[in-house]
């Protein structure tokens, strides 16, 4: 009896002793489920902390806990520390030089618009390579990939990949090697900045609540390429995109955009107006084309200046004008060409109307006949580009995360035109700058200029700007965003 009673006791000890570490064990668990941590690495992948306004009381956790296991990714909020956490990824040597090396080797071997079969293969590679799934051909040598769970929500950041017919003037290691073809307007840096997103975007693929679309097109400068890409369903299913161009006006790594208007409507015509040619000397005997091309060039500036609102900013300009060049003789026609820009779709195509009309009507007081060609056949039409509202306020607070306010800038509207417009005319669109110019590194000119170059420190904080514009865009309307 003796021993049964000792025994007895030393089990009600053990039982006491266990209960007491089950009670220390759940009071440690209720207490640390309280911490804050900004982030954590597990595996080379980077997490953001929950916002501390969205902590659940302990009580629900512990249910949480027994019901199911939940990872950091399955109820992340976005902070800045993503952002940077981000950032942190891109600027990474081994990748900035990577950057670079794409850059290098697509600015080597410029391609022009629907031309671009080797820089599109070069994508390829690089998606293969990161295990990217991809659709190809859009538009002839257009991409289009995918990262994320494949289904709903679906966002869209987009590069342009075509050069321009422009001798390189810029003497450097990487010059051109395709004489009378240069990557003048940062197209090589656009595609280079979204592989560098692909890569981080793949790197960070579970924390997607979403799919990121990438889409690499050809032909922005001539054909407009991203016509041809949506035809071929480059924006199925796609909510919202975003896309970048390098500026020259701007210091290296500074973003800007604005909300509305941004890129104006860009339109081109082509007149022909036709007489009676005959001998200068003998003007009666013939009906003088010149006069009548004179006269609309006059009547083409009233447009604007007495039928256009002071405050909606518009643009007819007369870039040629073609009578032959025989000093003693009236021509039978003259060629007028030039081209015409607008801020909104409604002054755009009332300046093409009211283009075709003063032409025609001018021609016929001076007994002439014209007609009008606005290429529509060609498609050098492009529609004003005019950013979303609330995707313009995305990238701005994405940039603020990224480079800091001082370094964002509310941009001015330009009489430039981008094809990007196309796509802001179907879902909403952000279009943003990113600086290049570097006094120091000679980079300081304009886009369509020979001795265009830029700073290539630019690089992964752009391909930084599209992973964290397309994932905190999936975080924040993704299907746990509550």
């Amino acid at each position: 009896m003796g021993f049964t009673f000792m025994g007895s006791l030393q089990n009600q000890l053990w039982l006491l002793i266990l209960i007491s570490i089950s009670l220390l064990v759940l009071n440690s668990i209720a207490a640390s489920s309280d911490l804050d941590t900004s982030y954590f690495e597990d595996t080379g992948r980077y997490f953001c902390s929950k916002d501390s306004n969205q902590k659940n009381q302990s009580s629900s956790r512990l249910s949480l806990l027994s019901s199911k296991t939940i990872t950091e990714s399955d109820s992340q909020v976005w902070t800045k520390d993503c952002s940077e956490k981000v950032l942190e990824l891109a600027k990474q040597p081994e990748n900035v030089e990577w950057l670079k090396g794409l850059r290098r080797r697509i600015h080597e071997n410029p391609e022009l618009a629907f031309e671009e079969f080797e820089t599109s293969r070069l994508i390829r590679v690089e998606l293969d390579r990161l295990r990217i799934g991809y659709r190809f051909p859009l538009a002839e040598t257009g991409i289009r990939a995918s990262i994320g769970t494949g289904g709903p929500p679906f966002v869209a950041i987009r590069a342009d990949m075509d050069a321009l017919p422009i001798q390189e003037a810029v003497e450097w290691e990487h010059k051109s090697k395709v004489p009378g073809k240069m990557h003048a307007c940062g197209h090589d840096a656009h595609v280079a900045m979204l592989i560098g997103a692909a890569k981080i975007l793949k790197s960070r693929e579970h924390h997607l609540k979403g799919t990121v679309i990438l889409l690499f097109q050809p032909a922005e400068e001539a054909g407009n390429g991203a016509k041809r890409m949506m035809a071929d369903g480059a924006l199925e299913n796609v909510e919202a995109i975003f896309a970048v161009h390098v500026s020259h006006e701007n210091p290296t790594a500074t973003i800007g955009s604005r909300p509305g208007p941004l890129l104006a409507g860009c339109g081109f015509f082509r007149a022909v107006i036709s007489g009676k040619g005959g001998r200068a000397t003998s003007p009666h005997q013939s009906v003088d084309p010149l006069l009548a091309g004179s006269a609309s060039v006059i009547s083409l500036q009233n447009i604007v200046s007495r039928e256009a609102n002071p405050l909606d900013s518009q643009v007819v300009s007369v870039a040629s004008f073609n009578g032959g060049d025989n000093l003693d003789q009236i021509p039978e026609s003259v060629i007028l060409t030039g081209t015409f820009r607008a801020f909104s779709n409604s002054s755009f195509y009332r300046l093409l109307e009211r283009i075709e009309e003063v032409i025609v009507e001018q021609a016929s007081v001076y007994r002439c006949s014209a007609t009008v060609d606005f290429f529509d056949k060609e498609n050098l039409i492009y529609p004003p580009t005019v950013n979303d509202e609330r995707m313009y306020e995305h990238v701005r607070k994405v940039a603020n995360d990224l480079v800091g306010s001082k370094n964002f800038r509310v941009v001015e509207p330009m009489m430039g035109a981008e094809d990007f417009s196309f796509y802001s005319q179907v879902v909403p669109a952000a279009f943003f700058y990113i600086g290049v110019r570097n006094e120091a590194l000679g980079s300081t000119h304009s886009g369509h200029s020979p001795y265009f170059m830029i700073d290539e420190d630019v690089l992964p904080i752009g391909a930084a700007a599209h992973a964290a514009i397309a994932e905190r865009y999936l975080n924040e309307h993704g299907w746990d965003s509550v």
